[in-house]
């Protein structure tokens, strides 16, 4: 067991996480034909968008209440219902989320009561879904608040009913962690439908925010996602699915409302999850497992091979949310790889168990105090984590690996795939690389001079060469 260590500092110098109102949000983009309404100020709003538009690239449906000064003071509650009833009217979304910020959540608001005040006041709306979720911006992390917003979407969408079990026996539902991409999401559908099963991922950010040109100009609302309807059909799947511990609260309101079983991973890296994911989903429907999965493990064991040399004792410092840094401090410890510092922005389960010397609950400045040792033997030499830890790769003058949300300085960043056979394999790869190429940077061999040469055969220009040491070797 390693230590954890809690914040030590009353501020953050060179912040690490995304807030909980934007992983909240984020949930609420993976649900097809929705919005999410931030209560706050615009500039909350304006930040998130922000965010999500720099990392996914793409137009991102957001709204907000738009609070000012004299409704901070004096209440901000028809703010929420004129909001709500305009977006109904103008955009007719199939759902709406309504997550907190920190300036609605000190003023003391109370969302799910104002969503009552919403219907009573216009119930021709009465089929557009609301859901709000408190998630105060200045507790938590991106992680957190789109967990809190998955579980108030099974309470607010999910039938209590525990009779119907079963009644799709190939429907699987699956509860990805917030740090999934759309290329994880893509991929785990694939290896599920290999099975004849039918997935149904909630929230399906893979469908809506994967990328993909659409033949309207612009839509209001979210292209793609979990359609609203799906959520009725929850408890009759077969089995669910629960990828991250973030999520576990949210999986057990679901298994309490419908009684479906779950299944549940802490990461889909490495051999062990993926043997384990495919020995569940053979069970489930009855077939073997397809042959192609033998070859993509036979290759990920070969990649493990060719990478162990560089892997091996290779030290690394981590900055990531828990679910995404319990999933890659796992495989590396896998690989041999020694996880120096491990960085989070809060304090959640798992995080005990994680192979590494220190677990700090911190921000970025904490990462680099902790991997810059006096003893260079414990230095680290490759740090991973979005693109905030750049400036702080730089500083330690060590390669990055970027992972996470956001990646706002890299194209394409959210369509990776880290997950399955395919994807462990291809992060051993760029670890590799990224180690090799930081080694060959920093440490250049001088050519061999022969003793017995002059120093013109090797120079064409007849630039006067260093002298040779005895024995021919060069003096450096």
């Amino acid at each position: 067991m390693n230590e954890i260590k809690k914040r030590a500092k009353p501020l953050s110098v060179s912040p690490l996480k995304a807030s909980s109102t934007t992983g909240a949000a984020l949930a609420f983009l993976g649900i097809a034909h929705a919005i999410p309404m931030l209560h706050g100020s615009q500039g909350c709003t304006a930040f998130a968008k922000v965010y999500f538009v720099r990392h996914f690239r793409e137009p991102i449906p957001l709204q907000t209440t738009a609070m000012d000064q004299a409704s901070s003071v004096m209440g901000a509650d028809d703010n929420v219902i004129e909001g709500l009833a305009t977006i109904c009217a103008k955009q007719k979304p199939a759902l709406i989320g309504l997550p907190t910020t920190g300036l609605s959540e000190t003023q003391g608001t109370d969302v799910a009561r104002l969503v009552k005040d919403f219907y009573r006041a216009h119930p021709e709306y009465a089929h557009v879904k609301v859901v709000p979720v408190n998630t105060p911006d200045f507790t938590g992390c991106l992680e957190t608040g789109y967990a809190l917003a998955v579980k108030a979407m099974f309470e607010y969408l999910v039938p209590e009913d525990r009779s119907r079990v079963g009644r799709r026996p190939r429907q699987v539902n699956v509860l990805p962690h917030a740090s999934l991409t759309p290329g994880d999401m893509e991929a785990l559908k694939e290896t599920i439908e290999s099975f004849g099963l039918r997935p149904v991922v909630v929230p399906d950010v893979g469908d809506s925010l994967d990328g993909h040109l659409m033949p309207e100009e612009y839509t209001p609302l979210t292209l793609g996602g979990t359609p609203v309807g799906e959520f009725a059909t929850l408890g009759e799947a077969a089995a669910t699915l629960v990828i991250g511990r973030s999520l576990g609260a949210a999986a057990d309101t679901l298994a309490a409302r419908t009684g479906v079983p779950d299944y549940r991973f802490d990461h889909l890296m490495g051999l062990a999850a993926n043997d384990r994911l495919l020995g569940i989903l053979a069970e489930l429907s009855g077939q073997p497992v397809p042959d192609r999965y033998a070859r993509q493990r036979a290759q990920l064991q070969d990649a493990m091979v060719d990478c162990h040399f560089m892997l091996g004792f290779a030290r690394v410092a981590m900055a990531a949310d828990p679910d995404l840094l319990i999933g890659m401090g796992a495989f590396l410890h896998d690989m041999g790889a020694e996880l120096v510092s491990a960085i989070t922005p809060v304090k959640a389960a798992g995080l005990e168990s994680l192979p590494a010397r220190q677990v700090i609950i911190g921000d970025l400045e904490d990462l680099e105090r902790s991997a810059r040792e006096t003893d260079t033997e414990a230095g680290c030499e490759l740090v991973i984590g979005n693109s905030h830890a750049v400036a702080s790769a730089a500083r330690l003058g060590v390669p990055i690996l970027r992972i996470g949300f956001p990646q706002y300085d890299l194209v394409g960043g959210y369509t990776r795939t880290w997950i399955g056979y395919r994807g462990s394999r291809q992060t051993l790869f760029d670890l590799a690389n990224l180690l090799l190429e930081h080694h060959e940077e920093h440490h250049v061999i001088a050519p061999y001079r022969s003793l017995f040469r002059p120093a013109e055969a090797f120079d064409p220009l007849g630039a006067a060469a260093p002298a040779p040491a005895p024995g021919g070797q060069p003096i450096h």
